[in-house]
């Protein structure tokens, strides 16, 4: 198991704020939600949650449109 697979980013106004990294998707993802709670609020904030092993973006908060 890769503890760094789940990576998770909070941007506001651009700009790195926060990271996170976890083994599990679960912990990840109740991560995201938990950050979107906690720092949704600032402005311009942009949460993502990407897997790094698969190179690929998994959700990202607000949705692009």
């Amino acid at each position: 198991m890769n503890p760094d697979r789940y990576h998770l980013t909070l941007t506001a106004g651009g700009r790195p704020v926060m990271h996170g990294w976890w083994a599990s998707e679960t912990t990840a993802r109740a991560q995201f939600t938990t950050w979107i709670g906690s720092w949704g609020g600032l402005p311009g904030a942009q949460v993502t949650l990407v897997d790094e092993e698969a190179g690929e973006t998994l959700t990202t908060w607000p949705e692009e449109s």
